[in-house]
């Protein structure tokens, strides 16, 4: 399960889930819920601050042999009274940054690509929703002077919120768990592989 992040409420209270809407503690229960591939490494960090009364974050980095190779965040947001913008009265915020070929960001078709990445993993996980927006940037660095000897670089960074079934968060955690694999370049889990907990908590693909 996804560990140790605690929804937030616009208030300021503590941690505890007394005085939370019900949908909204459920929604947080969903989240702990979604099952992960064992290469992200998941994690609580702190809600932003007035964006919505109630909110939830993790942070999350794909670990190949030791090496972070892709990073992002997800942010569960809830406004009781509804919110125009979100069509409803959820939203996920999704960053998603992974490092890339520099060949790769060359590509001028990477950024349609890049997004369908979401749209994708969100299908894949009968991930409900709409409303959706966002951007998707591709970076090259090039080193000069003293440092002309070093590799040139790329990344990609993708941006994106959506208005989710709050029935189903847990999927949405799952798809963008897909989404942090995909960038970095991960192969899909094959067919006939199940992605289960271990007795850790942790995630593997069990046959």
């Amino acid at each position: 399960m996804v560990v140790g992040h605690e929804p937030r409420p616009g208030t300021g209270a503590g941690p505890s889930h007394a005085g939370f809407p019900e949908v909204f503690a459920t929604a947080v229960a969903d989240m702990r819920a979604a099952v992960l591939r064992p290469e992200v490494a998941c994690e609580q960090m702190p809600a932003p601050q007035r964006i919505a009364p109630y909110a939830s974050a993790l942070s999350g980095d794909v670990v190949v042999d030791g090496e972070d190779v892709g990073t992002g965040r997800l942010v569960l947001l809830h406004d009781p009274a509804g919110n125009d913008a979100w069509d409803g009265t959820f939203r996920c915020v999704g960053y998603v940054r992974a490092e890339l070929e520099p060949e790769q960001a060359s590509d001028p078709m990477l950024a349609e690509v890049a997004w369908t990445w979401l749209t994708e993993a969100l299908a894949a996980h009968e991930a409900s929703y709409h409303a959706a927006s966002g951007t998707v940037t591709c970076v090259t660095s090039h080193s000069f002077g003293g440092m002309a000897d070093e590799d040139p670089s790329a990344q990609v960074e993708i941006r994106a919120s959506w208005t989710p079934d709050p029935a189903q968060v847990g999927r949405h955690v799952e798809a963008w768990g897909e989404l942090l694999c995909t960038a970095a370049g991960l192969p899909p889990v094959p067919d006939g592989v199940s992605v289960m907990p271990s007795r850790r908590g942790q995630r593997g693909p069990v046959r």
